[in-house]
């Protein structure tokens, strides 16, 4: 409120309500002796007291009339305005382009809706991994950076490479006919694991969020986008990355069956319904880069609770067959990893005896990021056709037709996702 000014009020202090008693029992005198119509006579004090009376009789009259004057000009120009504020202060076409907003906003939203909100397996939406940080700094050895006795592939993906492997993917969907087609792109452990002040300065690396985010937009309609992400950031803090190694562990791979089961809407295979097995003392790639400054790992798989065979073909084309998706004969070293679908192989086919398994044949295009994935759809699947585009050889849409199978997952991991060589690999798929 402004301050006021004292002369635009009346001044109670100095209004002289008082009267004098012995002059209020002379006029009554008066009036009982029919006075009332004529004028009194007053001394010289008399008056002066007449007049000032008078005076203070004249200001109550006056400021009450303006007061009173005032009250009903702002009443008036209240609701002057209440009534025509709607109508003048927005103009027609301003009406108009409000209501043009308004519809396209709405017809969005309705359109949009499962990709609105903080739903984890959006497409669109992507929750920030939380990474403790103790501000201790690491050391860069080539494209690796080591933190706190663990390695990080940096990772330096354009929008330009995400677009190229989106189209990519899309002229792959277009040879199929009669197969859905899906595509789960994977983040490292840079993304999960390394602080951004540190992916800012020392250890420079780009948005994986941002980039796998571009390739889904990209994505026709004809292919499915798996989001992956949300679950491994919200899993971040358990041991879902090697130290010493580039890929995912066990666990960080189930997560990513979770978010697929999860998007068809199938039953999950729980961890809680398998056995555990471990194997001590993998030493990964980072380490011949980063020597004697990484942790050693431990891998971790599971044995399901029902038979699983795998079939191995290898760049010979010949055949063998197992009774696991595992190679129980894996030991700490170098190639531990291998535990999972016996390495890297062109082809290799699960069959499962799963009760839960749909009467359907699912092939998985990947790199080595998908070995660790692959056993787990056989939970869904009777058969899971696990193709690494680098060394197959073969003409893809031909062979799900041949085999009959009725989907086919893109899986790759950020690296390969966004490496021209080897999305010109994927090409030979489709010679």
């Amino acid at each position: 409120m402004s301050n006021r000014n004292d002369n635009d009020y009346f001044d109670l202090n100095n209004f002289d309500d008082s009267y004098d008693s012995n002059q209020y029992r002379r006029r009554q005198v008066q009036r009982r002796q029919g006075s009332y119509n004529r004028r009194p006579t007053y001394n010289s004090q008399g008056r002066r007291q007449y007049k000032r009376r008078t005076r203070n009789r004249i200001i109550i009259i006056s400021a009450a009339v303006v007061i009173v004057a005032v009250l009903i000009t702002l009443i008036v120009l209240m609701f002057k305005a209440c009534g025509t504020d709607n109508k003048k202060s927005i103009s027609t076409d301003t009406i108009e382009q409000q209501n043009k907003v308004t519809s396209t906003v709405a017809a969005t939203t309705a359109s949009d809706a499962p990709e609105q909100s903080n739903d984890v397996l959006s497409a669109s939406y992507f929750e920030t991994p939380q990474i403790d940080d103790d501000n201790s700094k690491g050391t860069q050895y080539y494209n690796i950076y080591a933190w706190n006795k663990a390695g990080y592939e940096l990772f330096g993906g354009t929008e330009s490479s995400a677009e190229k492997y989106a189209t990519t993917v899309n002229g792959f969907a277009k040879k199929f006919s009669g197969v859905t087609v899906y595509d789960m792109v994977i983040p490292n452990h840079t993304e999960m694991g390394l602080p951004q002040r540190l992916k800012d300065s020392d250890a420079p690396s780009t948005s994986q969020a941002d980039n796998i985010k571009t390739i889904y937009a990209g994505l026709d309609k004809s292919v499915t986008a798996i989001n992956a992400y949300n679950y491994l950031s919200e899993h971040n803090k358990e041991y879902i990355y090697f130290k010493s190694d580039h890929h995912w562990t066990g666990l960080g791979a189930y997560y990513a069956y979770k978010a697929f089961a999860d998007t068809k809407k199938l039953p999950a295979l729980s961890l809680d319904d398998c056995t555990e097995a471990t194997i001590e003392g993998f030493t990964g790639t980072f380490m011949k880069t980063a020597p004697n400054v990484l942790d050693t790992d431990t891998v971790h798989y599971w044995k399901f609770p029902y038979d699983v065979t795998l079939d191995i073909t290898d760049t010979n084309g010949n055949v063998n067959t197992y009774d696991s998706p595992y190679y129980s004969a894996a030991a700490g070293g170098d190639y531990t990893y291998g535990v999972f679908l016996m390495g890297d192989n062109p082809l290799s086919v699960l069959k499962s005896s799963s009760d839960k398994a749909q009467d359907k044949k699912i092939a998985v295009v990947k790199e080595s990021y998908g070995n660790a994935f692959a056993p787990y759809l056989t939970y869904n699947y009777k058969e899971v056709h696990v193709i690494d585009f680098r060394t197959f050889g073969k003409n893809l849409p031909q062979y799900c037709k041949e085999n009959g199978i009725d989907e086919v997952l893109f899986l790759n991991g950020i690296m390969s996702a966004n490496t021209q060589i080897q999305l010109d690999s994927m090409s030979t798929l489709f010679n």
